[in-house]
């Protein structure tokens, strides 16, 4: 009698796919192709189909905590959905992404929204562990260029990182110093600017509305509530 297992349960058949030689390395992380994770799904459902999420029209959503993009994939009439951050390729939130960053981001998510429906699920097992202080002992298998980076293989409470000090107080703005990491950067302030021209917004007002002394003054904390902020009067006035 044939074993119909595979045709009855579409998740069993995409979680027995094996993807290892499908999974490349890029810089410390591994990846799992998005075009592998795609032909993979439409050749066990040649009806499966996938949906980009929209807010307010736009393929990302923008918070105060950054930027996320949502994917929904259907297979066989089950509908699961994967939100993503707009990450660079150390995992670290983009505070300002670009048009390829969004793109890179909804790859990444199609893969994990795939994935939730079984194919290459068990690469991500362990994302939710803390940082290894080991590098080189932390699992590395996630996708494939561009895909998404999976455990984190570089602690994060580094030397470097342990610079972070609390937020600038009041005196602290009044005399900032250059390359201050206290406070936002040149190109974090150029995109800052540009908004603000795009979107006709006066310098004083916005200074005056979020409580700084300068643009030059912003905290490297507060960036992205105020690219938030510029980002929806932007929408709202196309």
């Amino acid at each position: 009698m044939e074993n119909t297992s595979h045709s009855t349960n579409p998740f069993r058949r995409l979680f027995q796919i094996d993807v290892s030689k499908h999974v490349e390395k890029k810089g410390l992380f591994s990846y799992l192709s998005w075009p592998f994770a795609v032909a993979q799904l439409r050749l066990a459902d040649p009806d499966a189909s996938w949906e980009v999420r929209r807010f307010d029209g736009l393929p990302y959503l923008s918070s105060e905590l950054g930027f996320f993009v949502e994917v929904a994939v259907t297979v066989q009439g089950v509908t699961l959905s994967q939100i993503h951050p707009v990450l660079d390729n150390k995992n670290r939130p983009i505070l300002a992404p670009t048009p390829f960053d969004i793109n890179t981001s909804i790859q990444r998510c199609l893969v994990k929204a795939i994935a939730l429906h079984g194919l290459g699920l068990s690469i991500y097992a362990g994302e939710d562990l803390p940082d290894l202080e080991d590098a080189g002992n932390a699992s590395k298998t996630g996708e494939g260029s561009p895909e998404v980076p999976v455990p984190v293989v570089k602690p994060r409470r580094t030397a470097t990182a342990a610079k972070v000090t609390n937020l600038p107080t009041k005196e602290d703005r009044e005399t900032p110093q250059p390359g201050s990491e206290h406070f936002l950067t040149a190109a974090q302030k150029k995109f800052i600017e540009r908004l603000i021209a795009e979107t006709g917004t006066q310098v004083a007002q916005l200074l005056a509305y979020f409580g700084f002394d300068s643009l030059e003054t912003i905290p490297r904390s507060e960036v992205t509530r105020v690219i938030a902020a510029l980002e929806t009067k932007k929408r709202r006035a196309a």
